[in-house]
C-alpha cells in the first residue's frame, strides 16, 4: 500500500514498513498510528521495520521504535529493524537498542 508518510508490504505473514527518510516529532505520531492500524487489521507474524532511507531520527524515532516492541509483543508478533544508516544504527545503539530488539544489515 502506498501512502504519504509510509510504504507498507504485507506478504507471508511478514509485514515491512518502510520508513520516511526523517522521523521527527512531526511524522512519528502518523508513523506510529499507520503501523499500529496495520498491525491490528493484517494481524502479521512478523514486523519488519525497514529504515533504509531513513537518514536522521530524533528521540520520538526511538520512541516509535520501542513503542512498535510493546506493541508486537502484546499480539505475539515477531519484530525486526533492517537495514539502519550507520548514523542511526549508532543512536540504537548509545540508547541500547540493540540489546533488546533484532537489528540486522549495515
Amino acid at each position: 500500500m502506498e501512502n504519504e508518510i509510509i510504504t507498507t508490504v504485507f506478504n507471508d505473514g511478514v509485514l515491512t514498513v518502510k520508513l520516511p527518510g526523517e522521523i521527527d516529532h512531526h511524522l512519528a505520531k502518523s508513523v506510529r498510528a499507520e503501523t499500529d492500524k496495520k498491525l491490528v487489521t493484517v494481524r502479521p507474524k512478523k514486523l519488519i521495520l525497514d529504515m533504509t532511507q531513513t537518514s536522521f531520527m530524533d528521540s520520538s524515532g526511538l520512541g516509535l521504535i520501542l513503542g512498535r516492541a510493546r506493541t508486537c509483543e502484546q499480539l505475539n508478533i515477531e519484530y525486526t529493524i533492517v537495514n539502519p544508516s550507520p548514523r542511526v544504527r549508532t543512536i540504537l545503539n548509545l540508547a541500547g537498542v540493540d540489546r533488546i530488539l533484532d537489528i540486522r544489515g549495515v
